[in-house]
């Protein structure tokens, strides 16, 4: 395994644990980074008296920082090595260069200063941790309570980040059923303006039949009304030849 990169949380200088001293898979416990939020273990009970020797507090106050911050384990070869959490209580001067490393390391890996950037808040994080190391150191109980602040944090992220995920998909799916809405609707509207122009085809046949017949009509009527004319006239000319025979008959008999 790769050794662990460089992180803002200060580390013992590793230890190499003997293959001898190495455990089965069985016995020995899952091996937990230094991002790793949750205690796998209960946490010892800090100090309460400042009568017990230093060595006591000091063992104490390692076993809360390795239960806080679980130390690191890689293997490189067949050696296991391992780096615990350092107890040494940190000074100002630590702090001040704490936030000179935060701020070349934000540059160096270019993190964006704004929105969702992961490698801002995986610096961050270990920032946090390495404040919560030397808080510890001083204090216990303010420790565990920073620790309990960072969970929450932490929870807190996760939940907004499955929110935003889910939003995410539902978005995507919202927008491919509207993708498909479109493409039913494009293909709907294309098969309306078919059926639009057969049925501007069909009044224009229409109408074409219509005018036909309509002239068709008007050139019989025109020709029934002519020979209609010409019977009232043969009709009439017969009426005044028999009218005048008539009266020349009549005259005659007189």
């Amino acid at each position: 395994m790769i050794p662990p990169a460089e992180s803002l949380l200060k580390y013992n200088n590793p230890v190499l644990v003997g293959r001898n001293d190495v455990k089965s898979p069985k016995e020995r416990p899952l091996r937990v980074g230094p991002q790793q939020s949750a205690i796998t273990g209960p946490v010892p009970p800090p100090p309460k008296t400042k009568s017990a020797s230093a060595p006591g507090n000091k063992k104490e106050t390692e076993e809360i920082l390795n239960a806080i911050l679980p130390p690191r384990e890689w293997m490189e070869g067949n050696q296991l090595w391992v780096q615990q959490v350092s107890s040494t209580p940190c000074t100002r001067m630590d702090v001040i260069r704490l936030e000179e490393q935060l701020d070349l390391k934000l540059q160096q890996r270019q993190a964006r200063e704004t929105g969702l950037c992961p490698v801002r808040r995986e610096l961050y994080t270990q920032c946090f941790d390495e404040l919560i190391r030397q808080v510890t150191i001083n204090c216990a109980e303010r420790g565990l309570l920073l620790l309990r602040v960072r969970d929450e944090i932490r929870n807190t992220i996760a939940t907004y980040q499955t929110l935003y995920e889910s939003s995410v998909s539902f978005g995507m799916r919202k927008a491919l059923q509207a993708e498909e809405g479109t493409s039913d609707m494009e293909q709907r509207i294309s098969d309306l303006e078919k059926e639009k122009q057969e049925l501007k085809k069909q009044v224009n046949e229409q109408k074409a039949k219509c005018e036909a017949t309509e002239k068709r009509e008007n050139e019989k009527r025109q020709v029934e009304e002519k020979k209609h004319t010409e019977e009232m006239m043969f009709l009439k000319r017969t009426n005044q030849q028999l009218k005048a025979q008539l009266e020349g008959i009549i005259v005659l008999k007189q």
